[in-house]
């Protein structure tokens, strides 16, 4: 079962690289980064906020 973010927490998180705000994809468990076409993995309801951790979006995940 996916664990929920606190939405004070997402308010505050941004992409380490690009400094912008993140979305939550809840179904994935991750925090996306459109600027940096990044996904930060959440784990056990920690997010690992490093770029080397991070999953390479591809071109039709990216919202523009």
């Amino acid at each position: 079962m996916a664990q929920e973010i606190d939405p004070k927490l997402l308010e505050i998180l941004v992409c380490p690289l690009t400094k912008v705000p993140l979305r939550y994809d809840a179904d994935k468990q991750e925090l996306l980064s459109d600027q940096a076409a990044l996904a930060y993995p959440i784990r056990d309801g920690i997010p690992v906020m490093l770029p080397d951790e991070a999953r390479h979006m591809d071109d039709k995940e990216i919202q523009k």
